[in-house]
């Protein structure tokens, strides 16, 4: 798939999504922008090593850090939906559809 619809359906794609009922804190976002670019970081070394030929176990190993840091990532973005997202359903009285939800989420993830 060429670079420009990869784009145009990123673009899209965000625009679809639901917006949380409050934002973040400012130093959550920047904690989620460091580690996705550390993740960035890793997947552009891996692309260099396919390129240059190296190792395959060497490649791997580099592929796992590449996970580590998204799960590390995504196990930030589980605590602050339990914390916020689902916390407000609880208050609310209406947890039962956001719990479903991450169960489901989660699920998918873990597969």
């Amino acid at each position: 798939m060429a670079k420009a619809q990869r784009i145009v359906r990123a673009r899209a794609a965000a625009a679809r999504a639901t917006k949380k009922s409050h934002p973040r804190p400012a130093a959550l976002n920047r904690e989620f922008g460091v580690r996705l670019e550390r993740a960035c970081g890793q997947l552009r070394g891996v692309a260099r090593m396919l390129a240059e030929n190296t190792y395959c176990i060497d490649v791997l190993q580099q592929l796992s850090a590449v996970r580590r840091a998204l799960d590390r990532l995504a196990l930030l973005i589980v605590r602050d939906h339990l914390e916020s997202c689902v916390a407000d359903a609880i208050m609310r009285r209406d947890a039962q559809a956001k719990i479903t939800e991450l169960v489901e989420t989660l699920d998918r993830f873990l597969a």
